[in-house]
């Protein structure tokens, strides 16, 4: 059997030499340093970021910032001038090439090397690709980062036609964005209905109705085979026939920035193995956020999960740095995304998976309305459209059973080096 947590009752004390280093200035890295000076860390931090910008919110990207109603200022997580009045060094431009665990430091690209005694993988995910003919044209785009949303929104005008590949979260809120702009949309998606990831059909029925009604194109059970044009994008073709566009925008998921962590022999599986501490498996390298892959308490069986989203990016910051700094702390949070499509407001908790029943609240047909996931009479989770109240009470619900004692969990999970170690002896 896998030993028991290691060090968890063996207080960590920092002293003011120690230098903690965070590869990610993302949201969860970002949150990380903001924390570590919070709790009156003392010593050396330094986060290293590979775009040239402060650390921002990606949220934003594929609604409010695309759709031109906010600023790049205001998605900024601290003006510029907050991180040296902090003492926290932000690098910019700064790619690492690797990690060295055994001499406690990394390498940047271009050659320098940073020491440390604590470090905190925030590598984040990126876009998957697709790799069908043409797809990598000049009017083929995808949404991660700022500079992605600034050439797309540059690109979304009214007329436009536009095929949006993918009918998940960003794919729809970007068509959101686009049909209000006046752009002509089609979305293509290989399930048979959308937000099959993350949701119910019944929730996916309603955001495609939505679709519909504000002219948008959606086009399920579809497999998109090629991108056609020369030096302009002319059509998408697929397995429907084609589709006249003038640019293209590819949401179908993400990818875990986890190559680091590999080639430093971490332990990883569909992202960088934590355990409830945020530790890896080794105990001087944390992780936090997208990249990681973790054990989720408030799902039912207990089981490990990786999310994309900005409430476990901040959590999970928050949880690896109050670790860093001597405070051990579970992360045991009930995940939570939304997302904003025309007037709608899809708010979500929890899980659907393993559902025996649906309790609706609310109306459909009036747009305002939540459906409640329970198995066994125990809410697993939410959809809440319109409906915030009801969402809160369903989150409240979740929040309170994280605290009850439950049957199918151990008093204490084994790190994630234990984990090897008995894969390794089966």
């Amino acid at each position: 059997m896998p030993r028991p947590l290691a060090v968890v009752n063996r207080r960590h004390r920092p002293v003011a030499s120690e230098t903690v280093v965070i590869i990610g200035a993302g949201q969860a890295g970002a949150q990380a340093a903001i924390t570590l000076r919070e709790q009156g860390f003392g010593g050396r931090v330094v986060l290293l970021g590979d775009e040239g910008l402060p650390p921002y919110q990606r949220p934003p990207l594929s609604k409010a910032f695309l759709a031109g109603q906010l600023s790049v200022d205001r998605l900024y997580l601290r003006p510029a001038e907050y991180y040296a009045a902090q003492g926290i060094e932000l690098k910019l431009h700064a790619q690492v090439e690797s990690i060295d665990p055994r001499a406690a430091r990394i390498r940047l690209c271009g050659g320098g090397r940073i020491g440390y005694d604590k470090l905190l993988l925030a590598t984040g995910s990126r876009a998957r690709k697709v790799e069908f003919p043409g797809a990598r044209g000049p009017d083929v785009h995808y949404l991660r980062t700022l500079q992605d949303a600034l050439r797309l929104r540059e690109s979304v005008t009214r007329g436009r036609r536009i095929a949006i590949i993918g009918g998940g979260y960003i794919g729809l809120e970007v068509a959101a964005s686009a049909a209000a702009a006046g752009a002509a949309v089609t979305v293509v998606e290989a399930e048979c209905g959308l937000l099959t990831r993350v949701t119910t059909p019944a929730i996916g029925e309603f955001f495609a109705a939505a679709h519909r009604r504000h002219g948008v194109t959606v086009l399920c059970g579809t497999r998109v085979t090629a991108v056609l044009g020369g030096e302009r994008l002319a059509a998408v073709e697929t397995t429907r026939g084609n589709v006249a566009a003038d640019l293209a925008v590819v949401g179908v998921g993400a990818v875990p920035n986890a190559e680091l962590a590999q080639a430093a022999g971490l332990l990883c599986d569909n992202g960088i193995v934590v355990d409830e501490y945020c530790r890896t498996s080794d105990p001087n390298i944390l992780a936090a956020g997208d990249c990681t892959s973790h054990p989720n308490r408030s799902l039912r069986p207990r089981q490990r999960l990786r999310l994309e989203s900005v409430q476990n990016a901040v959590d999970q910051g928050t949880t690896a740095a109050l670790n860093m700094a001597g405070q051990p702390t579970r992360y045991a949070e009930v995940p939570w995304f939304w997302s904003n499509q025309y007037d709608y407001k899809l708010q979500t908790a929890g899980t659907f998976a393993g559902h025996d029943e649906i309790i609706e609240r609310g109306n459909r047909a009036s747009g305002s309305f939540a459906l409640l996931y329970r198995r066994e009479g125990v809410l697993l989770g939410v959809d809440a459209v319109n409906m915030p109240r009801e969402y809160m009470m369903a989150r409240k619900e979740l929040a309170l059973q994280l605290c009850e004692p439950r049957a199918d969990e151990p008093q204490a999970a084994a790190p994630p080096r234990a984990l090897a170690a008995s894969r390794r002896a089966a």
